[in-house]
């Protein structure tokens, strides 16, 4: 199980990754386990020494009745200190911003990989997509022959 956020890439230039754990309730995780999920619109916070990802949608379990959870809460992430503290003032810089990149299972676990990343321009975007198509076409052709 694996669940990756694709705009992240395109979107922004990819820095630093980091490994943390998510607080989560009984159904988020069991809605986890089928990928019911989405990071195209989350990010990650840092408040009071502790980080936060927010606007992450994982949907609501469907056994879960009374006991299900708010689809898009705010989830506390488990990072060390020193790392709070690290990403805090690489965030500081301008245009920096935590992004989550991907939700995964580790040892029945729920982890999200975050990446410290700087906002690409227009032209930067044209590039990505001129380079992908080109891989694209460089594939096909090789698969011709």
């Amino acid at each position: 199980m694996e669940i990756v956020n694709r705009k992240a890439k395109f979107e922004y230039f990819i820095e630093e990754k980091y490994e943390a754990g998510i607080e989560l309730k009984g159904t988020e995780i069991k809605s986890l386990r089928k990928n019911s999920c989405d990071l195209a619109d989350s990010f990650v916070i840092i408040k009071n020494s502790e980080a936060y990802l927010l606007n992450t949608y994982i949907a609501q379990y469907n056994e879960g009745n009374i006991f299900n959870h708010e689809v898009r809460r705010t989830r506390k992430l488990l990072l060390h200190k020193a790392e709070i503290k690290k990403l805090n003032s690489l965030v500081t810089r301008s245009g920096y911003t935590l992004i989550p990149l991907k939700i995964y299972l580790k040892n029945g676990i729920a982890k999200v990989e975050i990446g410290v990343c700087k906002g690409k321009k227009l032209y930067d975007k044209r590039e990505t997509i001129k380079n992908r198509d080109l891989e694209r076409e460089a594939r096909r052709n090789k698969m011709l022959l």
